[in-house]
């Protein structure tokens, strides 16, 4: 299935009576009370997964997939990702974007193509773009400092010709 969105992953069984515990991937931990559905790939197909019920226990979201009643059942999902459709997707405010969006961004810094976003870190202070440029990985700070552009329909981001890059190879 082309355009699903990866949102989780099922860690394990929760209680006796079909409840899964997720690890989230999204900064927007209420989504998943407004999931009805998810999609989940088992043996290279993805099933479509209704949602017939979503707790938060000691700040973790446990799940119930309609159908699956024990533990047993759901043992199938542990370890899977869970994805949703576009029309599921979290609609994000302006200036804020999701990380496939921005993996595979080609970068440029005084008109000059220095490489793509080859993936992208969630730290305490703000997110930093890794971007592969030939052998070596340069560091930058998604931050509105570091940024002159961004064209997201283009898969373009222009950096701002004074700010400074880290390389991964410098002491």
């Amino acid at each position: 299935m082309d355009n699903l969105f990866l949102i989780a992953e099922v860690k394990s069984a929760f209680g006796t009576e079909g409840y899964v515990l997720i690890d989230s991937f999204s900064d927007f931990k209420d989504r998943f009370f407004e999931l009805e559905k998810v999609f989940v790939q088992i043996f290279g197909n993805y099933k479509e997964l209704f949602v017939e019920s979503v707790k938060e226990v000691d700040k973790k979201i446990i799940l119930k997939f309609k159908g699956f009643n024990s533990s047993s059942e759901v043992e199938i999902f542990l370890n899977k990702k869970l994805f949703v459709d576009e029309d599921n997707v979290v609609k994000l405010e302006d200036n804020t974007f999701f990380i496939h969006d921005l993996i595979g961004c080609e970068i440029f810094r005084n008109d000059i193509n220095i490489g793509y976003v080859s993936d992208v870190f969630n730290l305490p202070a703000n997110d930093v773009l890794e971007v592969k440029s030939g052998e070596r990985n340069i560091l930058v700070p998604f931050v509105k400092e570091f940024i002159e552009n961004f064209e997201i329909d283009k898969k373009k981001i222009v950096l701002k010709k004074d700010c400074d890059l880290l390389y991964d190879d410098e002491d």
